[in-house]
């Protein structure tokens, strides 16, 4: 009886972190707290998309990628809600990576009305 009820014990203790959600995924959060994130599009957002999104083979001036250039507010207004959705999946910036803070900063300016500020 009492190995019976080991058994038991090892085999669901074996089962639950199937049951769990992975660590490691690239999305985000459901509901992300955006307190004490700065998601100035000015200060923050725009250098982010400067320096992964708006350059040559991607989003630079003249492409045809996805929404298109990244080079100018209006675009990545524009293209705000596509951003958000590469960006969260991993999908985006394509052949590197954007730090959690990063990835934190451009959902929260997204989230928040994707204002020029």
């Amino acid at each position: 009886m009492k190995k019976n009820l080991l058994f038991l014990f090892i085999g669901t203790l074996c089962f639950l972190p199937a049951c769990t959600k992975q660590k490691g995924t690239n999305t985000a959060p459901e509901s992300m707290d955006c307190n004490g994130i700065d998601s100035r599009f000015a200060a923050k957002v725009f250098p982010i998309i400067q320096g992964n999104c708006a350059i040559a083979g991607c989003h630079a001036s003249g492409s045809n990628n996805g929404p298109g250039a990244l080079t100018n507010f209006s675009q990545i207004n524009s293209a705000s809600a596509r951003i958000k959705t590469a960006v969260s999946s991993g999908q985006m910036p394509k052949g590197g990576s954007l730090t959690g803070q990063d990835k934190n900063t451009i959902l929260c300016w997204v989230s928040s009305g994707s204002a020029n500020n």
